[in-house]
């Protein structure tokens, strides 16, 4: 099937959020799988069976995939259930594995971070702690002092910093449903006295905020952060949907995006109205997303609540009701319902009859069984019995890595395959670094797969060829992947204009140009292989960088060879120092509060890639199918590119599409 023009077009407009890109605006929402192994004492971890529920989340379109129930404290913030635990070390590869699972697919997958509060250990026997002292149940519930909440603030950041250590590159803070954030921004609960709570809702909304801007700090800007909030607590002694606005309204801007639930978990008269029964007409809390919309200014809404039909969720979009919205049984009963509604398969969707099967099921077995999706609970075996491909056309826009192994795979798979790039050769940025010695063998590994590309009669590639929506829509392909890449960062600091100035990619291309003094802009990967080169021919090299280490791209062990070299060469590394000015002499920085100048002939900038969003989100609606790949979704490295270039275009043509 070929099309002009996508019959949804607000549902599935990409967005870029903080950095990142969404490919469309629906939303996985967090689902807790309780299938895990381990014991209470040891920790749980994710079974392989869990991967691969998240992962067929991932490749049924939806372009954010939740991990529900990872909890910040296990000593004081678990239910009791089998959950995992963010506050444990040895959880890295469980997490990790779960996160790849997803972003291989070229989605964002966000960890749902979060604490039961007055809740917790209600099957362990250990305290719980609370807004203020009370009894839940017959259990004491003790207050929490002033200690304990900044202890749990910085809890809260630490959890979502090792979510982004394991892979994930984004975190959704669970603030509503009855849970800790929610206890905190009831009037009725909260009777607190201090700043964290009473009747200002400053006071009542503090800790939600403050959260935020924590793991702010621990993550970076081109993080997205999102909290759930109950719009309205639908109960009597719960919050209304007033609250709802002004929690909203305190959150504006600190969180990127704004998820508008409702009810409580622990209700049993609101529990139907969380999770929607039958009853319930569809959609029936975009009410509650709709109404904060209005109020809020920065931050992006997403709404949640028993949908399914695309027509109501493309309403949502295009009135600006919300920017997201949110699913999380429909995709149970059918996870490629994005797919299905992007190919103009609606009437192939089957559709969650809000029965509860399946959240029964998870609570009793560990598993998610759908009443009429024979498959759930089953996408571990199901990822093993991979059927032919459904031979499609396949336009690749770009020739980088990621773009290079997608070609090759979709030719291996029987796909038609056009491949298009912009320069004169494959490879993509890194060719850049064709002359740097340590990395000869990078160098014989693009060229081979640019040879196998150009021996293969599948693949048409077309260099010196940047593609249009229009030239994209002209040849009439069935699948769209865009693998465009990064541009680098040009740091707003005064004199980044100078002749002395220079770009990390030009540097490597023309090392002779540096000079014998350099002064590098960018502790990451990039720069600190650049400085290694350039201190290699002879040149004089410092490191200039913001953070309180250097980051090594994801690969602790080449760090250590990273540090062997800097301390060989001699290269000066400042780090918690930042740049103010670029001058003739070099660079003019702050360092443990005071200004001072490191001299340099040359400055060369490697801060950080920005997506190239805009020119993948001008080609998504010029095929019925549509996948964005590696930079092109946020920064990666090679690992990630090539792993995502292979999932994508594996499951292209299965699963029936």
């Amino acid at each position: 099937m070929n099309m002009k023009t996508l019959k949804y077009p607000h549902l599935f407009e990409p967005i870029s959020v903080a950095g990142s890109l969404f490919s469309n605006r629906i939303i996985a929402s967090a689902t807790g799988y309780l299938d895990t192994i381990g014991n209470r004492e040891d920790g749980y971890y994710h079974t392989p069976e869990a991967a691969a529920y998240y992962e067929r989340l991932a490749i049924g379109g939806a372009a954010a995939v939740t991990v529900g129930s990872c909890y910040i404290d296990r000593e004081y913030g678990d239910f009791g259930n089998y959950h995992v635990f963010l506050d444990d070390p040895q959880s890295i590869h469980s997490f990790y594995h779960i996160a790849n699972s997803i972003t291989r697919h070229g989605k964002i997958a966000s960890a749902e971070i979060m604490h039961c509060g007055l809740y917790a250990n209600r099957l362990t026997g250990k305290p719980s702690y609370g807004p203020v002292a009370m009894e839940d149940n017959g259990r004491p519930v003790y207050e929490m002092s002033e200690e304990h909440i900044i202890s749990l603030i910085e809890r809260f950041a630490n959890a979502a910093a090792f979510a982004k250590k394991c892979g994930f590159n984004m975190v959704t803070i669970h603030g509503a449903h009855g849970w800790l954030i929610s206890q905190f921004v009831n009037p009725k609960l909260n009777t607190r006295k201090d700043r964290w709570g009473g009747a200002p809702i400053e006071n009542r909304a503090r800790l939600a905020v403050e959260i935020c801007k924590a793991i702010r700090k621990k993550v970076g800007p081109k993080f997205p952060i999102e909290i759930r909030i109950s719009g309205s607590e639908c109960y009597e002694g719960g919050y209304d949907i007033d609250e709802g606005i002004a929690l909203a309204k305190q959150l504006d801007g600190y969180a990127d995006l704004i998820h508008v639930s409702a009810g409580s978990h622990e209700r049993d008269e609101v529990f139907t109205i969380t999770h929607p029964s039958m009853f319930l007409e569809e959609g029936c809390n975009s009410i509650f997303a709709a109404e904060i919309k209005k109020n809020v200014k920065q931050s992006k809404v997403v709404t949640v609540g028993g949908f399914s039909d695309p027509g109501l969720m493309e309403e949502i979009i295009a009135s600006g009701k919300a920017d997201f919205v949110a699913m999380a049984r429909s995709l149970i009963a059918d996870p490629d319902l994005p797919n299905k509604v992007r190919t103009g398969r609606e009437n192939e969707i089957i559709k969650c009859m809000r029965c509860l099967s399946c959240f029964s099921t998870v609570q009793t077995y560990g598993k998610f069984y759908c009443a009429i999706n024979p498959k759930s609970g089953r996408a571990y075996e199901e990822k093993f019995d991979i059927p032919p491909a459904v031979k499609k056309k396949v336009l690749i826009v770009g020739g980088g890595i990621g773009g290079m192994q997608a070609a090759l795979t979709c030719a291996e798979r029987g796909h038609e395959v056009i491949l298009c790039e912009k320069q004169s050769r494959l490879g993509g940025v890194l060719r850049c670094e064709e002359k740097v010695p340590f990395k000869k063998n990078l160098e014989r590994y693009l060229n081979a797969q640019e040879q196998a590309i150009k021996k293969n009669p599948a693949i048409t590639l077309h260099l010196n060829t940047a593609v249009t929506p229009e030239f994209a829509k002209s040849l009439n392909v069935d699948v769209i992947i865009a693998a465009l890449g990064a541009r680098p960062i040009k740091p707003p600091i005064k004199g980044i204009d100078g002749k002395n100035v220079m770009a990390a990619e030009d540097a490597y291309v023309n090392p002779e140009k540096t000079g014998n003094s350099v002064a590098i802009l960018g502790g990451g990967l990039v720069g600190v292989e650049l400085g290694i080169f350039l201190a290699q021919l002879g040149k004089k090299i410092t490191i200039i960088e913001m953070l309180d280490e250097l980051s090594h791209g994801g690969n602790h062990l080449h760090a250590k060879a990273l540090a062997v070299e800097i301390n060989k060469y001699g290269i000066n590394v400042n780090l918690k120092t930042k740049a103010l000015e670029i001058t003739e002499k070099g660079v003019i920085a702050e360092k443990d509060g005071e200004q001072q100048l490191f001299e340099a002939e040359t400055v060369v900038y490697a801060v950080g890639q920005s997506p190239l969003h805009e020119e993948a989100m001008a080609l998504h609606d010029c095929a019925p199918e549509f996948y964005v790949l590696g930079d092109c979704v946020a920064p990666r490295n090679i690992t990630n590119a090539t792993s995502a270039a292979y999932e994508i275009s594996r499951s292209i043509g299965r699963y029936g599409l």
